[in-house]
């Protein structure tokens, strides 16, 4: 069924003293009732996304690996047909796991209407990353979120409506939604409610893979879920303690004892409570691999950006890592680490970090903080960007704000900006002309990627200590050291041994003095 996404005003019910009229209501039904030409302009951006950006296929990797992988993410899909309409909507908390049918439902406070767009379209692409079938939405432009509903009584009640019509089973809100705000609008609504930061924990959860990853979403899930418990008539109010008041207890079991829901957060807590202990055990082996590179002064530049930027893809073409590629946002959350070196023979490593979103949930950042860090302790910084996107410099600054809450957060820069055969020549030199260092490449076709390994080599610290000696032959370890971490400036074999001129590290050049 094509999407159609309707932007509302708000009505005189849902804004005080702030009339529709004049606000730019777009009337539209949906997109099978309309001939082609007369087709919505957003559904039509809709229907064409999957068509404007590279398939899989067009931006993968050319390792085998990543098949299984992709065969295991495509290996459940949607039976079309089947009702899921909810008759109660204490059903939601028991329900299997399955693909959803969902209505997207966003705000727009400040700002125009095409950025609002803009989000919501990335809210569908986040849905169907999650495995959902979205069926329509609405932005309703208002002056702040409704306290109760989120949307306002009024365009709660048409929400229903849309939902009732179309036989969604899900609500996916562009926005954070309060406790009371989902328990007020799944009564409206008579389904499943849930917001972007659950939807983005939800998609995270199923693409973690190690174990440090796993810990780090879990622990994220059960921080959003914390406050969010709730309950049903009696179903959260049995005790397990003794009456109150009741005879045939027996002396010392009177009292109130624990609710079910005390019960499930005190267990909630202590699970909170060993996932932080686990992850806190896993970072010394994460701190020992980043001491073992510092120890051997190898360089590290970490591989930064919005999902969906293509990371992984240039990851692949820069080394062959061999990495999951897909088009869809976040296919890849573990951290991957390769090691490259330059024209001039230099090693250093890349790593490859987690995606970055606009309103990335706090309980994210801070669970995946060590992760984070790959990009904190590196020399240099690539800052991919979609260069196609309807929005690159929102993208930059959504990046940006995630990084400046690292502490003591100081690397430079390089930006990226990828998909250069798809996205308008304007478009890359506006970007260039706002940043300070920038280069265009294609994942994809391989444009610009040999500028890039220049510039990195070019920007990747040197050694500090210039030397021109003679190592004995004995010492070809020494020699190999040299060639591997440090940089030749001129090699020349002799009698006595190898007459060599270079730059190395403080270290090194200790070893070479005391060995000539």
């Amino acid at each position: 069924m094509p999407i159609a996404f309707h932007p509302e005003p708000a009505s005189d019910a849902d804004v005080d003293g702030t009339s529709a009229e004049g606000t730019g209501a777009v009337e539209s039904s949906r997109s099978t009732d309309r001939p082609g030409p007369a087709r919505d302009p957003l559904t039509a951006r809709i229907l064409a996304r999957g068509d404007a950006s590279p398939s899989a296929a067009t931006y993968g990797s050319e390792a085998d690996g990543e098949q299984y992988d992709l065969a295991d993410r495509q290996a459940l899909r949607r039976v079309a047909g089947l009702s899921t309409e909810l008759e109660d909507v204490t059903e939601v908390e028991y329900r299997q796991l399955r693909l959803e049918r969902v209505v997207l439902a966003g705000l727009f406070t400040s700002g125009n209407a095409e950025q609002a767009e803009t989000s919501l379209l990335e809210l569908a692409a986040l849905a169907e990353t999650a495995g959902s079938e979205v069926l329509d939405g609405v932005l309703q432009r208002r002056a702040h979120p409704d306290p109760a509903t989120f949307l306002g009584k009024g365009k709660a009640a048409e929400l229903a409506e849309m939902v009732a019509a179309s036989g969604a089973d899900t609500v996916i809100a562009d926005g954070e939604l309060a406790p009371g705000q989902r328990r007020a609008l799944e009564d409206i609504v008579k389904v499943k409610v849930i917001d972007r930061t659950a939807l983005i924990l939800d998609i995270f959860a199923q693409h973690a893979k190690s174990r440090e990853g796993k810990a780090q979403v879990e622990l994220a899930q059960l921080e959003y879920l914390l406050p969010r418990l709730r309950g049903w008539g009696e179903s959260m109010s049995r005790q397990a303690g003794g009456q109150v008041g009741g005879a045939g207890a027996g002396m010392g079991s009177r009292g109130p004892g624990e609710t079910k829901i005390e019960l499930d957060r005190r267990r909630i807590r202590d699970r909170m409570a060993k996932l932080r202990r686990e992850i806190s055990a896993m970072t010394p082996g994460r701190d020992a691999q980043r001491a073992d590179r510092r120890r051997h002064q190898i360089p590290a530049v970490a591989i930064a950006g919005y999902t969906n930027a293509g990371k992984s893809s240039l990851l692949n073409r820069l080394t062959g890592a061999g990495v999951l590629v897909e088009n869809a946002l976040f296919a890849t959350l573990d951290p991957t680490v390769r090691r490259s070196s330059t024209p001039d023979g230099r090693e250093f490593t890349y790593a490859d970090t987690v995606g970055f979103v606009r309103h990335l949930p706090t309980q994210l950042v801070e669970a995946f903080r060590s992760t984070l860090e790959e990009v904190g302790d590196s020399d240099l910084l690539l800052h991919v960007v979609d260069a196609s996107h309807p929005d690159p410099e929102g993208q930059i600054t959504a990046v940006r704000t995630v990084l400046g809450e690292l502490e003591g957060f100081d690397v430079p820069e390089i930006v990226v900006l990828n998909k250069a055969d798809l996205a308008e020549p304007e478009t890359i030199a506006r970007i260039r002309s706002q940043v300070e260092e920038s280069v265009v490449v294609s994942a994809r076709t391989g444009q610009g990627l040999q500028e890039l390994r220049d510039l990195i080599a070019e920007r990747l610290p040197r050694p500090a200590v210039e030397v021109d000696l003679v190592v004995p032959y004995s010492r070809g370890d020494l020699i190999s050291r040299v060639h591997t971490t440090g940089e030749v400036l001129a090699e020349e074999h002799l009698m006595e041994g190898t007459h060599l001129r270079a730059r190395v590290d403080a270290a090194l050049a200790a070893e070479l003095r005391s060995a000539s």
